[in-house]
């Protein structure tokens, strides 16, 4: 663990600005297992007393113990009168794990400083209320947003009954995701592209059409990151007529699940089966349906590297949440070029999508632009 303390000079004036200092170094260690947490959320536990970090910890992912539990065993007898900082709630119900609030009571500690309730209806404030039943002096909304959006996937799966999807493509500065031909490696530089890789490594799934692996054969992969973790790899195809051999189908660093109508291909299913693949057939395949199945798999986020007419249905059916445009300084040109989103029947400007809190990052001369489609 690194070890901290602030010295006088150091000390924040005010109790709030330490408490938010310990809470964002709540966040930092909830992001070490980025990807890794499906379906809990990530959570990062810190435990101070007189001024100085005596234990802190991470939810490494489901089934492990969660980050108060770690904080708590660092900390050992000092856990006694200390103020510990939690992101998210702590927990009151005996899942995988005992309740992390009846360790904290357990502990004896003086303060717990909350960074947001969980919207888990078996959480739900219960944690907090058994805090203070104990007369542990209990504060929430420290970093309440930055806490929130840590976990928006998380929040959103609980909220939703579905995974939080994200919908990511690269385009020209004329918004073209290829040539009139198909050709599209590369529409960005370097830079982007291990950004992209990023992306994956925090998502649990990528979803693509058929037309993706039949005209780019991708790997869908983060192999530009060492070590990095890969998502599971998705595949959605009414009618099954893929290629007998694609990038997909070696599933030796990373799944691959193929999604498709009943009784298509049944050939090439076997096929698919006996290499390793994952076959679901469904009774109508859609986003909506796509999207419930891996809820069913315990999934939190999933990125929509889709094309253009698969993307569309995936916003016309409310299953984007995020849109992460990768804008590269070239110009193609071309009607028959495609775009990065197809027909949504929208006859009026006024009739946009619009697109909330919205950031925007450079990486080397591309433009990354990420924004939130409103929900209605």
């Amino acid at each position: 663990m690194a070890h901290f303390s602030l010295d006088d000079r150091e000390r924040p004036d005010s109790i709030g600005a330490f408490d938010q200092a310990m809470m964002r170094r709540c966040i930092h260690l909830a992001r070490q297992a980025q990807g890794k947490t499906a379906p809990n959320p990530m959570v990062g536990a810190v435990i101070v007393k007189d001024g100085s970090i005596v234990g802190e910890g991470f939810h490494p992912k489901a089934g492990e113990p969660h980050a108060e539990v770690f904080a708590l065993r660092q900390a050992e007898e000092n856990a006694k009168g200390a103020t510990v900082y939690v992101s998210l709630e702590p927990c009151n119900h005996f899942g995988r794990t005992p309740p992390c609030s009846q360790a904290l009571v357990k502990a004896e500690v003086a303060r717990v400083v909350v960074g947001t309730l969980d919207p888990n209806p078996q959480v739900g404030g219960a944690g907090v209320a058994t805090l203070r039943e104990a007369g542990i002096d209990v504060v929430v909304g420290v970093e309440e947003d930055a806490c929130r959006e840590l976990n928006e996937a998380f929040f959103h799966r609980i909220s939703h009954h579905r995974p939080f999807g994200i919908l990511k493509y690269a385009m020209t500065l004329d918004g073209k995701i290829a040539t009139s031909t198909g050709h599209s490696t590369w529409v960005t530089g370097e830079l982007a592209r291990t950004e992209v890789h990023r992306w994956r490594s925090i998502c649990d799934a990528v979803i693509v059409g058929g037309n993706t692996v039949r005209i780019d054969n991708p790997r869908l992969t983060a192999h530009r990151l060492e070590n990095a973790r890969n998502p599971l790899r998705v595949v959605m195809s009414r009618t099954l007529a893929l290629p007998e051999e694609a990038k997909l189908w070696q599933t030796e660093d990373a799944p691959t699940l193929v999604l498709t109508q009943c009784g298509a291909n049944l050939e090439l299913q076997n096929r698919l089966r006996d290499r390793g693949v994952q076959v679901e057939e469904l009774a109508e395949l859609t986003p909506v349906t796509a999207m419930a199945q891996l809820y069913d798999r315990g999934l939190l986020s999933v990125l929509w590297e889709c094309g253009g007419t698969l993307a569309a249905r995936a916003i016309a059916e409310g299953t984007v949440q995020k849109a992460i445009a990768f804008i590269a300084p070239k110009i193609i040109g071309g009607i028959a070029a495609p775009s990065p989103v197809a027909e949504l029947g929208l006859q009026n400007m006024t009739e946009a999508l619009p697109l909330k809190r919205v950031r925007w990052q450079c990486f080397g001369e591309d433009l990354m632009v990420e924004g939130y489609l409103v929900e209605g």
